[in-house]
């Protein structure tokens, strides 16, 4: 929220400057995000008034003008095309400085003299109009400081509020909490009630009574929305970002930031039969007051009359009811809508406005009648008219009531660490508004002020009184708590270890989004149905991602787009597969995945860059599982959708399947404009940290005895079938099998292949003999033959 110093200093004027006030309201919990002066630094402008305008000679477009400043009068040429005899302006005088250098100086202007400069409202840094010169007030007193006249020796202030505070959505509000901080007392404007001067009303029904608790409305006759609004309340709305439209709509939103009760005005002669509040019905459509048509939502609250919707309740009007340049009469009113009837609904439609932004939060059950008599005050102050007596239709069943708390002594003490006294605290509870039911040395029961929705448990009260007397005096302490130590277990990989591996292995680790795009998700994974989500951050990213292997490849292309030919990513996180309607069902699995493209290693002149290919990123999966203390993968020929079926593995430990690695099928590297072969792994986290717990066995004494067998078998048999069966029969001594060759070609059947394979033996008791070897490899032969139709190659 934006608001004037100044205007806030009219409510509560503590003897602080403007940066103790920013860092006090700061360290009191509103954010101060901006602080900008109103105006450009200038000297030497007063307010001039034009006596005479006259056509320059040589120029169409500028004028000659007779400008007084109250004691002399002085020759000024000018292009404004308002610039006329009879209207007050800021007059720049020989000797003014606008900005850092810029000088006023006597010139001449296709040879006329000009003795100054009549300055538009972007030329004193007011606002960027430049359309014509700032016109002031007819009773602008001629010769007078424009800065003095215009309060520009002010500052904007730019609040960011939390949603619970809406209670300082306003100057009033603000102001509450500045003499709190201050103990200082409050100056507000004084209320009362109208005279009433006709007996003008008209009907009002509230059908949606939870939604809209108390509603009030008042006719006023014969109001001139011709009138200009003063100075004074157009350049309070300017400083706090909102433009004059007229009077009557300026005067609501005048009180609207003054008390913070957003309010409207209808144009009495447009209104038909009665004011209903109800919802909407089903299509039905309402065009607003910005000219967009809506079709309205039967969950949407609507002021409606006989006939149609009049606007969206606390949200914005309608253009056919609103006051325009031929309004005579006015139906104001000023209502209370429940939050939680308000809540999201503006955004739901695409839209956010000053109203809506308030009812969402809450707005002060018991503010309405007073808000509606200053506006009405205003209204006859400053556009006339005849003030008809109040209408309210109000269930009080609905309305908020005021929340009772306890704060306890003792939690009070323990949680600031420091034993305010009595008097103290209670004086903190009074001043922001608390209603005293009760106060003893052990606790305060307190009632909430209506305006602060917020306050409802004893912790709110604690922050209430920590921020109000400061968190800067509150004592530092460490605090004091056992700790129970929990064991490392040795049976689970640290995913720290992991994550150093792949870095070690030139990779980065990558944090995506847990939601994809429908399409994405669909190529990767075809035979999953993807949980969707119902209020997506955009169409593309509207499912939960059944795999992160999507978003990895979406990573690479963001890479690629930027001329990163070398690539290496992964990610740990969860992919979802299920339904959220069935929690119970929903698989929340956590993966790793990883993603490598481009050389080897990096640019350099001692290597010949070769590309990556499937077996580094095999390495790479095998150096994870290395963690493990034994937990050996083994691979074997997969079938994923989008792998190259050639270039693609499970990844199975203890004969289960937890994860596949490969290359991207190159129809979805083309599909996706991928220029290059990129290499994919997808495993189970659990797999990977999942370690075996360490034994201890003795190293052998005795020498390894090695025998090489070169075998010829079905090209389409895999290796590690081999593997499988020289381990099952090559006895308890048997320590590890190596291929270390593989042969396709000339003096091999072209369905053959032929594989060597390196068997090492070592006993931890003898000496391995001979015979004892041979006649393992025999067995291990026979088995290979008989199993796999394997031959000794000759």
């Amino acid at each position: 929220m934006k608001f004037s110093e100044n205007w806030l200093r009219e409510w509560v004027n503590p003897e602080i400057s403007t940066d103790e006030l920013v860092a006090q309201v700061t360290m009191a919990g509103l954010e101060v995000d901006e602080v900008e002066p109103v105006a450009n630094d200038f000297s030497g402008v007063v307010v001039g008034e034009i006596l005479a305008a006259e056509k320059h000679p040589n120029a169409d477009k500028l004028q000659v003008c007779r400008v007084s400043d109250g004691s002399e009068e002085f020759q000024v040429v000018c292009g404004a095309p308002n610039a006329r005899a009879g209207i007050k302006i800021p007059f720049a005088k020989v000797g003014a400085v606008l900005g850092a250098d810029f000088k006023i100086k006597k010139a001449k202007l296709r040879q006329v003299e000009s003795f100054g400069m009549l300055c538009a409202a972007e030329e004193l840094g007011i606002s960027d109009d430049n359309d014509g010169l700032l016109e002031l007030s007819n009773d602008a007193p001629t010769g007078t400081d424009i800065r003095e006249y215009l309060g520009l020796n002010d500052a904007i202030i730019d609040v960011d509020l939390t949603p619970n505070r809406s209670d300082c959505l306003s100057i009033a509000g603000l102001a509450r909490e500045v003499g709190v901080l201050n103990n200082t007392d409050l100056s507000p404007v004084v209320i009362e009630p109208s005279n009433v001067e006709v007996d003008d009303t008209f009907s009002v029904k509230v059908e949606a009574s939870e939604a809209c608790p108390r509603y009030i409305g008042r006719v006023i006759n014969g109001v001139n929305v011709a009138v200009q609004t003063p100075l004074w309340m157009s350049e309070k709305l300017r400083r706090s970002g909102i433009r004059t439209i007229d009077p009557i709509v300026d005067i609501t939103n005048y009180v609207m930031l003054e008390l913070g009760q957003p309010m409207h005005a209808f144009d009495l002669a447009n209104l038909n039969g009665f004011v209903v509040v109800r919802n909407a019905t089903q299509d039905e459509k309402i065009t607003l007051l910005d000219g967009q048509e809506i079709t309205l939502r039967p969950d949407t609250l609507i002021i409606a009359d006989e006939v149609r919707p009049l606007a969206m309740a606390g949200i914005m009007g309608g253009e056919l009811s609103g006051v325009n340049d031929s309004t005579q009469n006015i139906f104001l009113e000023s209502a209370f809508f429940a939050p939680i009837a308000l809540a999201g609904k503006a955004r739901s439609y695409g839209l956010h406005t000053d109203s809506s932004h308030r009812f969402e939060r809450g707005v002060d059950a018991t503010l309405q009648q007073k808000a509606i008599e200053r506006a009405t005050a205003l209204i006859v102050e400053i556009a006339g008219g005849k003030v008809g007596p109040l209408i309210e239709v109000a269930n009080n069943a609905d309305l908020p009531k005021a929340n009772q708390v306890t704060l306890r002594r003792k939690k009070l003490d323990q949680y600031l660490a420091i034993a305010l006294e009595q008097s103290q605290v209670t004086e903190i509870l009074t001043r922001l508004g608390m209603d005293l039911i009760s106060v003893s040395d052990t606790e305060w029961v307190i009632a909430a002020p209506s305006h602060r929705f917020d306050i409802e448990i004893e912790a709110d009260l604690i922050e209430e009184v920590a921020r109000i007397y400061g968190y800067d005096n509150l004592p530092s302490s460490m605090p004091t708590a056992a700790v129970n130590f929990k064991p490392v277990t040795e049976t689970k990989t640290p995913i720290q270890s992991v994550r150093a591996t792949l870095v070690a292995n030139g990779y980065q680790e990558a944090v995506t989004y847990s939601f994809i795009d429908p399409v994405l998700s669909k190529q990767f994974c075809p035979d999953i149905t993807p949980v969707p989500l119902e209020n997506p951050i955009s169409s593309d990213m509207g499912v939960m991602r059944p795999s992160l292997v999507p978003s990895l490849v979406k990573t690479y292309l963001y890479n690629q787009n930027r001329q990163q030919t070398r690539v290496r990513l992964f990610e740990t996180g969860r992919r979802f597969i299920g339904s959220v309607d069935k929690l119970a069902e929903l698989d929340q699995q956590e993966r790793i995945a990883g993603l490598i493209a481009g050389s080897c290693s990096p640019e350099g002149w001692y290597h010949n860059n070769e590309s990556v290919d499937f077996y580094d990123i095999k390495a790479h999966v095998e150096a994870l599982f290395e963690l493990n203390q034994g937990q050996v993968p083994a691979f074997e020929r997969a079938d994923v959708v989008y792998l190259h079926p050639g270039r693609s593995a499970k990844v199975l430990i203890d004969g289960k399947e937890v994860g596949v690695l490969g290359e991207l099928h190159p129809q979805f590297a083309k599909d996706l404009g991928i220029n290059q072969a990129v290499y994919i792994f997808d495993l189970e986290l659990d797999a990977v940290l999942s370690a075996q717990l360490p034994q201890y066995s003795a190293v052998s004494k005795f020498p390894e005895v090695r025998r090489d067998l070169a075998l010829v078998v079905d090209r389409q048999i895999p290796v590690s079938a081999l593997e499988s069966i020289v381990a099952q029969y090559a006895g308890e001594a048997f320590q590890k099998v190596a291929v270390f060759d593989v042969y396709q070609g000339q003096g091999i059947d072209e369905s053959k292949k032929s594989v060597a394979l390196g068997l090492t033996w070592q006993h931890p008791s003898h000496t391995l003999s001979d015979e004892e070897v041979n006649k393992t490899v025999d067995q291990i032969v026979s088995a290979l033959a008989e199993e796999l139709g394997a031959v000794i190659r000759g």
